[in-house]
């Protein structure tokens, strides 16, 4: 049986030693670390990611979390104040290169703080631990127009259907399926080069379920994403507070997942009450630790810096 770790001394050194530095960069800032349950009697219905769940004794389904999120938002609620934490996150079907099912996020909340206050802080943070040059900034709908010739919001479903020719049924995908798709295929290895992280702003609302929409353009939302060396690193919002609004949110994805046949989980009724108690206007990130660490040391495969991977 292959029972030895697929990572090596040194890279399981060079795992503390990120940690360290992420610990210490947030102690200089006074962040507050915490630590959260991974069960939860909730999911987020996002209809791109599937949860993986176990059952406790009395048969009640237990999820294992895909973000700390929704457990975060309530000790923000609660008053905590700015807080982080290192996280063991669980995604059903997520395996690759980059990907595995069981990994590790980093997840921050800076209250006070809008989208362009938190995209300078993890830029400073990537300048920190990946020695980089500062971020660029995209637009969006502009980055997505110069690759495509395609306007992300514009667009027929037909045109970004035909675009995506070279996949399986591409002419029974979704409008944010297909975003997703071209981003992904097209314009993500392009983004974050010479040493460089790319941050992208502006992104379509229907794919931002709990950020703000921005109040010039309600068809964009306060959602932001980091990449580096053509890999999504991060992604974050200027967080939605409305509880009103996301409980719709939520319930419009229960019904997307149920027209996809997929599985219907019930919602996080704690974090939702949590809402109505009023979140304080923050903003919100979080981070693959996993990739992060393989940009830092060189990997090539996800394994090489997981001491025992789940597949």
């Amino acid at each position: 049986m292959p029972w030895r770790p697929t990572a090596s001394l040194a890279m399981l050194q060079a795992r503390n030693k990120l940690y360290q530095n992420i610990r210490k960069f947030f102690s200089d800032r006074q962040v507050l670390e915490v630590e959260t349950p991974i069960l939860s009697i909730g999911s987020v219905p996002e209809p791109n990611i599937e949860p993986l769940y176990t059952k406790y004794f009395d048969n009640t389904r237990l999820f294992l979390q895909t973000s700390p999120e929704l457990a975060m938002k309530r000790l923000l609620v609660a008053g905590s104040g700015a807080i982080f934490q290192i996280a063991k996150v669980f995604r059903d079907n997520e395996t690759g290169r980059w990907h595995s099912p069981e990994f590790s996020m980093l997840e921050w909340y800076r209250p006070g703080f809008n989208q362009a206050d938190l995209i300078k802080e993890i830029d400073e943070f990537l300048q920190i631990l990946l020695h980089c040059k500062p971020a660029e900034y995209l637009d969006y709908c502009e980055v997505f127009q110069k690759h495509t010739d395609l306007h992300p919001l514009h667009s027929s479903i037909s045109e970004l259907q035909a675009y995506l020719n070279n996949v399986q049924n591409s002419h029974l995908l979704d409008r944010d399926t297909c975003l997703q798709l071209i981003i992904s295929q097209q314009i993500e290895p392009e983004l974050g080069q010479a040493n460089r992280p790319t941050v992208i702003t502006n992104f379509p609302a229907s794919q931002a379920v709990l950020a703000r929409k921005k109040i010039a353009n309600p068809l964009l939302a306060e959602r932001f994403e980091f990449y580096v060396q053509g890999i999504e690193l991060a992604n974050g919002f200027y967080e939605l507070s409305d509880p009103v609004e996301q409980r719709r949110r939520f319930e419009k994805d229960l019904v997307t997942r149920q027209e996809l046949n997929l599985p219907i989980h019930p919602l996080d009724e704690n974090f939702l009450a949590a809402l109505e108690h009023g979140l304080p206007d923050c903003s919100g990130v979080a981070l693959g630790l996993d990739r992060l660490l393989m940009l830092i040391t060189g990997a090539k495969h996800i394994h090489e810096v997981l001491a025992f991977p789940t597949l």
